[in-house]
């Protein structure tokens, strides 16, 4: 029987790092990013990959990638170099590795043929069959009018990733600035597009994830952005630079007060929905009223903030008589 794999892992900050470069990746280790993709695609010059799968397959097995989620990024399936991509650093580094990212994925299709691949590999070599996870990154139309089907191709998908550069380019978005809204319309252009991505995420139990901002200098800016996204509901955001991660992982997490008053609305909803509370089905908690919805919304919270080692500064007490 094999281990039910934790497709839900924190992603507040997920640091890119060219597979080709050995001073980068050595770096990458010892910052606080949740998780660490090392690229095969368009950071890296297509005459520097194949010794770029070497590398990478290297410094997963003998970096020290503790607490961070460990994905690589390959080239997409319309280019000759995925299969070989997936083949070298799944064989050489496949328990070492917790996910594959597909970038440019435009139908139900591309996911299904990486999920076959990767079952072969890991049957082929020993290693657990399903443990890697998918992660799948929309960056054109196509992909955005298939996101649902492709958020449903495979057990092993746990994000669904905007890709904003490619995708600005595929619709000809008046802008020459990755992340930042074009000149000329008035409202947040990016809006439907993250909504829904999101909501195909959400119905499927997966995490959604917002692209890079390339000004890696303006954190400023990357807080703007990354706070938009946040605000919907989004789960973490691509990093760029290494000024970028701590602001990922506060934009991503919740205020301590935040965090402090979910933890409060399960302890009460506990209490009075108890005997000992009154079996009670909705119950005052100060001025508010909390209900089921209540501890549906506190759960969100609660789980970002356990997820981000965040630690109670209150707890409930039972009120007296």
């Amino acid at each position: 029987m094999t281990t039910p794999v934790n497709r839900l892992r924190p992603r507040r900050s997920c640091l890119a790092v060219p597979g080709s470069n050995p001073r980068f990746l050595e770096k990458a280790q010892g910052l606080p990013a949740d998780q660490v993709f090392l690229d095969l695609e368009d950071a890296c010059a297509p005459l520097a990959k194949p010794e770029a799968r070497h590398t990478i397959v290297k410094f997963l097995n003998e970096g020290d990638w503790t607490g961070k989620t460990r994905v690589v990024r390959v080239n997409d399936w319309t280019t000759e170099w995925t299969y070989r991509d997936v083949v070298t650093v799944v064989e050489g580094a496949g328990p070492n590795l917790d996910c594959i990212m597909l970038p440019k994925v435009q139908n139900a299709e591309q996911i299904v043929a990486l999920d076959l691949l990767l079952t072969q590999i890991e049957k082929t070599m020993g290693f657990e069959v399903g443990r890697i996870g998918i992660e799948a990154q929309i960056e054109n139309a196509q992909g955005l009018n298939n996101v649902n089907a492709i958020a449903q191709a495979s057990p092993r998908i746990e994000t669904i990733i905007f890709g904003p550069a490619d995708f600005m380019a595929s619709i000809n978005m008046k802008s020459l600035v990755v992340g930042e809204q074009p000149p000329g319309y008035p409202a947040d252009a990016y809006h439907y597009i993250l909504m829904k991505i999101l909501m195909a995420a959400r119905a499927n139990d997966l995490q959604a994830i917002d692209g890079p901002y390339l000004q890696i200098r303006n954190v400023d800016g990357f807080r703007e952005v990354a706070g938009r996204a946040a605000a919907l509901g989004f789960d973490g955001k691509w990093v760029l630079h290494p000024g970028q991660v701590d602001a990922a992982n506060e934009v991503f997490s919740p205020s301590q007060e935040d965090y402090d008053h979910a933890e409060l609305i399960l302890d009460a909803y506990d209490y009075y929905t108890s005997e000992a509370g009154g079996k009670k089905g909705s119950a005052m908690l100060g001025d508010e009223m909390i209900d089921e919805a209540s501890r549906k919304m506190a759960l969100v919270v609660s789980g970002k903030g356990r997820a981000a080692g965040m630690q109670r500064t209150s707890k409930f007490e039972i009120p007296e008589g």
